[in-house]
C-alpha cells in the first residue's frame, strides 16, 4: 500500500477530491429536491401529491448506473454534450433525492397535527407552517436515517467510474490496471473511502445525542 502512495499518491488525491467535490454538490441539491418533493406529498391537492409520488418511486426503483448512463449516453446524443463528472453528479444527485424525500415525508408525519392545525389557525400559511413549524422538527426525527442517506451518497459516488468521472475508484481502477497490484490498489481505494465517510458517521451520531439531549 505504502508504493501504491508513493507511486501514485497525486492520482489517488485528485480522485479523493472528485469524490469530495461530487458528494458535496449533489447532498446539497439532493437535500432541497428531497424536502421539495417529500412537502409536495403532503400538499392537500391530490394532482401534486401524485406528481411527487412518481417521480419518488420512478427515481428510487430505477439502478442510480441506468440514471447516469442515461445522462452520460442519451443527453449529449440529442441535447448538449456533459462530462462524465457532471452526468455522475446529476444521476447521483436524482437518485439520492428520491430516498431523502421518503425520509424527509416520514419527519414531516411524525409533527404532531395539532400544531399545524395551530399554525394555521393563526394565521400562516401552508409553506410558512411547513418553513417555520414542521421542517425543524421533521428534521430532528428523521436525523439518523437522514444521515444513513448522506453516506450512502458518498460511497454511491464510485458511480463515476462508470463515466470516467476521475473520481476515487476510477482512480483506482487505473492504478490497479497500471500497476498490476489490483489488491493494494483497491485497499488504499477503501482506506480513502473511510477517511470520507467515518468522520460524517461520527459527526452524524454526535449530532443525533444532542438532538436527543434537547440541543440545539
Amino acid at each position: 500500500m505504502i508504493n501504491i502512495f508513493q507511486n501514485y499518491g497525486s492520482q489517488l488525491w485528485q480522485g479523493f477530491w472528485q469524490t469530495i467535490i461530487c458528494s458535496i454538490i449533489s447532498l446539497f441539491f439532493a437535500l432541497i429536491i428531497g424536502s421539495g418533493f417529500a412537502i409536495l406529498e403532503t400538499v392537500p391537492n391530490k394532482w401534486t401529491h401524485l406528481i411527487a409520488r412518481m417521480y419518488i418511486e420512478l427515481f428510487r426503483n430505477i439502478p442510480l448506473l441506468v440514471i447516469t448512463m442515461f445522462f452520460y449516453v442519451v443527453i449529449p446524443m440529442y441535447f448538449v454534450k456533459i462530462s462524465g463528472f457532471a452526468a455522475g453528479t446529476i444521476g447521483l444527485t436524482i437518485y439520492s433525492s428520491a430516498f431523502i424525500a421518503e425520509t424527509v415525508r416520514s419527519g414531516i408525519q411524525s409533527v404532531d397535527v395539532g400544531q399545524i392545525e395551530g399554525a394555521r389557525a393563526n394565521g400562516l400559511t401552508f409553506w410558512q407552517t411547513m418553513v417555520h413549524i414542521v421542517l425543524p422538527q421533521a428534521f430532528r426525527y428523521v436525523l439518523p436515517p437522514l444521515g444513513n442517506q448522506f453516506i450512502n451518497l458518498v460511497k454511491n459516488s464510485s458511480v463515476l467510474a462508470f463515466v470516467a468521472g476521475f473520481d476515487l475508484m476510477y482512480q483506482g481502477n487505473v492504478i490497479a490496471s497500471d500497476s498490476l497490484q489490483s489488491m493494494n490498489a483497491y485497499l488504499c481505494v477503501g482506506l480513502l473511502y473511510l477517511v470520507i465517510t467515518l468522520p460524517l458517521s461520527y459527526y452524524m451520531r454526535y449530532l443525533e445525542r444532542r438532538t436527543l439531549k434537547g440541543g440545539a
